[in-house]
């Protein structure tokens, strides 16, 4: 439903900063930019549509920019000058019995009309131009957590925790290869997926696969789901998941014996709403084994909440806020009430990532990272 109700305001927005072009802009070449513009980004648009209906794939082989540009055209380009277009409109509607000004001048309006019309195309390539020097960076990122309940034995015991590879447009080829290569550099004991192995199609699934089974760990490699991993077939995903070794755990369960302990990790599945999300996670907190220590893999981190007595949670989802001024104001906190890093409560912690791949061609202050953790007793 969100995706219909974001579709359908982009395609209106595409339409009438279309419409405004060709009605204010004050030269005809200008108005055949703008034509030119505009009738691409509709066309591309129509593209990814195609795609995600599996008619083609034609707009996924074009190259990386392209999606970077007309991603960031859409959400925002397109959707914040949608926005200011009403709010000028309100404000005009309001003014409307003021008397209009007989300033001269070619050309205030003509200008503004200008400003107003391509202000969004140049933020869109500026973003897709930023989204290309960033698209393949990553960081590994060292965590040490300090945990009460933590058995002796398992002091010391590291976990490489990878989430969002969302492999698809912006996460291929070479940087798939070093995710591998970094990740079993770290020579951990166990490795965590947290969710959103592909972006959005199914297409991209032999490649994320390849990645999973190149990765190593003493122990296993383990992981949950993502809602993106849904988005294209859940049951062809979760079929691709099974036949091409991925060890995903849907309201499951997997023990590991780790240095003479049993670790009994727990999979939450992907759940939309704080009910449905309350549900899946009792129903797999019912699983528990008490004779082995819990860690629980949740790609929303708001099941933090809800895990009663596991001292470990690991969630992903947040892009560590994707856009943030620094690590405490942007969106992160806007939208969710743990972003990035480490944070506890009774006796209990969670550790959010950033993420290792993109759905979205920029990043500020939350670079995409692989984390290694280290488990720690707390004295």
């Amino acid at each position: 439903m969100v995706f219909l109700v974001i579709l359908g305001t982009v395609i209106v927005g595409d339409g009438l900063w279309l419409l405004f072009a060709l009605r204010r802009l004050p030269n005809r070449w200008m108005r055949v930019v703008a034509l030119v513009w505009g009738g691409t980004q509709i066309a591309a648009l129509a593209a990814i549509l195609l795609a995600r209906g599996g008619v083609g794939s034609f707009y996924e082989s074009l190259p990386r920019w392209v999606h970077s540009t007309v991603l960031a055209w859409h959400l925002i380009g397109v959707l914040p000058w949608l926005l200011v277009q009403i709010l000028k409109g309100i404000v005009a509607l309001a003014r409307r019995t003021a008397s209009e000004s007989r300033a001269p001048a070619v050309s205030r309006r003509e200008f503004l009309a200008a400003a107003a019309t391509f202000t969004p195309p140049l933020l869109a390539l500026g973003a897709g131009a930023l989204g290309e020097t960033q698209l393949d960076d990553f960081r590994i990122r060292r965590l040490t957590v300090p945990l009460a309940d933590l058995p002796p034995s398992l002091d010391g015991v590291t976990i490489a925790h990878i989430t969002d590879l969302h492999a698809g447009r912006f996460t291929r080829g070479k940087v798939m290869e070093r995710i591998v290569e970094e990740t079993n550099r770290l020579d951990v004991d166990i490795v965590a997926l947290t969710g959103d192995l592909i972006n959005d199609s199914l297409r991209a699934m032999p490649a994320a696969l390849d990645l999973v089974r190149g990765l190593r760990a003493k122990h296993g490699v383990f992981s949950c789901e993502g809602n993106h991993d849904l988005i294209d077939d859940p049951r062809e995903f979760y079929r691709q998941a099974e036949k091409g070794g991925l060890h995903l755990l849907r309201g499951d369960s997997a023990t590991a014996m780790i240095r003479g302990h049993r670790v009994q990790i727990l999979g939450l599945p992907w759940t939309r709403g704080a009910e449905r999300m309350s549900e899946a996670t009792r129903a797999l907190l019912a699983k528990r084994d008490d004779s082995a220590w819990p860690l629980l893999l949740a790609h929303h981190p708001h099941a933090f909440d809800l895990a009663e007595g596991v001292p470990l949670t690991l969630s992903g989802h947040t892009h560590g806020g994707q856009l943030m001024i620094n690590e405490a104001l942007g969106a992160g906190p806007m939208v969710f009430r743990y972003w990035s890093g480490v944070y506890t409560k009774q006796r209990r912690a969670l550790v959010v990532s950033n993420g290792v791949g993109n759905w979205f061609p920029v990043r500020t202050s939350a670079p995409a990272e692989i984390l290694e953790i280290t488990l720690k007793r707390a004295v």
